[in-house]
């Protein structure tokens, strides 16, 4: 997902490091936060795989900056991971959190659609964080009121987050037609 929101914050614009470093732990920081010591070689390999390349400017009041920009290919590279993301991307909150936040950056309707409806799908299959055997338990079934916590919460979320995917999937819809 590292290399996904590095990917997506320089399509938006060229960054230094630290300006990049403190994007995408805005994003992802509460849950994970990004070290230098992760992110300069997620960089360095960007860059030597042609998807981003890197120019000194004159720092204004310190020495100079290594300022990022995307290159075409990283361009093309980053509407690839958006159109097709892996199982992962799309099951795991935080990383499903990176693809929605640069999702824009496919410009056909049809697109972001196709990857709203694999998120859909996968919210639509029965799901519990507890289980009797086989039987997924209902919060109510809970003595525990902590557990019956994280249900309660999770299905309020849930909630939300399909109510949401269904209209803008219809308004994605609307808009390509």
């Amino acid at each position: 997902m590292l290399e996904l929101a590095i990917l997506g914050f320089l399509y938006d614009a060229p960054l230094h490091g630290y300006e990049l470093r403190k994007r995408i732990t805005a994003l992802t920081g509460h849950v994970r936060p990004v070290a230098e010591s992760t992110l300069y070689p997620a960089i360095k390999r960007l860059e030597k795989t042609g998807l981003l390349a890197r120019e000194t400017q004159p720092g204004t009041a310190a020495a100079p900056r290594h300022v990022l920009t995307l290159t075409e290919q990283g361009r093309r590279e980053l509407r690839g991971r958006l159109r097709d993301p892996a199982r992962p991307d799309i099951t795991d909150e935080n990383r499903w959190f990176t693809v929605l936040a640069f999702l824009r950056h496919l410009e056909a309707p049809q697109e972001q659609t196709a990857v709203l409806r694999r998120r859909l799908e996968f919210l639509e299959e029965p799901a519990s964080f507890f289980y009797d055997g086989d039987r997924a338990l209902l919060a109510e079934e809970l003595d525990d009121p902590f557990r019956r916590g994280v249900l309660t919460i999770a299905r309020a979320t849930s909630r939300a987050e399909l109510t949401w995917l269904r209209a803008t999937i219809k308004d994605l819809e609307t808009e390509a037609h």
